[in-house]
């Protein structure tokens, strides 16, 4: 299977898991899948695939299995993170380490970065106010969207680090119609 079917496969289970998530309904098996078709797109496309990485990442977290290896696999691919995107991908898997990331490149980069890297921050340090305040902006973002990745209307960056936000009781649990 070439990296695009792999990625499109990715896309497809992703869908999958998000509509039985946003349904109540247990999503493991699909988000395993997805995580694997990422792991595939990404091994064909070569290291700098940023977003497949970030792909399998947020599915293992998402599943809840196997967020380790493909946290540390990111981990040791962004050594020199030389661009949000890359730096987004570090902070998340350091994060899902249990390690503090250093979220300055997002910042810098304004925008949901910006948002996103702020939310790492303050998850590492767990600061539940900061971490409210950004998830807030993230939902917010999500909300006023016309069009999402997977075609499903989720806010899927708000339901990996609320996952995060769990381990360390801090999770903000807030309300749309985005967020099962």
């Amino acid at each position: 299977m070439s990296a695009g079917r792999h990625l499109d496969a990715a896309l497809a289970a992703e869908a999958e898991a998000y509509r039985a998530l946003l349904d109540g309904e247990p999503a493991g098996e699909p988000l395993r899948r997805a995580c694997d078709a990422y792991l595939a797109s990404h091994a064909e496309t070569g290291p700098r695939s940023w977003g497949r990485i970030l792909g399998a990442l947020k599915m293992a977290i998402l599943a809840g299995d196997g967020v380790e290896p493909v946290a540390r696999k990111a981990v040791a691919e962004t050594e020199a993170a030389d661009s949000p995107a890359s730096a987004y991908v570090r902070a998340l898997a350091l994060v899902a380490l249990g390690e503090a990331p250093d979220v300055s490149a997002m910042v810098e980069a304004g925008g949901a970065f910006e948002r996103t890297g702020r939310a790492l921050a303050a998850i590492a340090a767990s600061d539940s106010a900061g971490y409210a305040g950004a998830l807030a902006e993230i939902v917010a973002d999500f909300e006023a969207r016309d069009q999402h990745l997977s075609g499903v209307a989720v806010a899927d960056t708000a339901l990996v680090l609320e996952r995060l936000a769990e381990t360390r009781g801090i999770a903000a649990r807030p309300q749309s119609a985005l967020i099962p």
